[in-house]
């Protein structure tokens, strides 16, 4: 799985956790609301600022966002919840 993606998912699934809106988050962290909707469809890269002001509205390390899921990292099929 590609970084963009990997930070799409978590980045996603971080703010959903959170229970967060794209709204909100893009107001926490500064940054316009289609602009979250556009990281988390991994239409474009985030800079390591971008990442770094998302993880801090999101209460977590920037690392935590680039975190690929333990079973991609091994080569096994990763879980889904959808």
């Amino acid at each position: 799985m590609e970084i963009r993606e990997v930070f799409a998912r978590n980045l996603r699934a971080a703010r959903l956790t959170k229970g967060l809106s794209q709204e909100e988050l893009a107001h926490r962290a500064g940054i316009d609301r289609t602009y979250i909707s556009s990281l988390e469809r991994s239409v474009y890269n985030a800079s390591i600022d971008v990442v770094d002001r998302l993880a801090c509205a999101l209460d977590l390390d920037a690392a935590a966002l680039l975190k690929q899921p333990a079973a991609d990292i091994l080569g096994e099929p990763e879980n889904t919840f959808e």
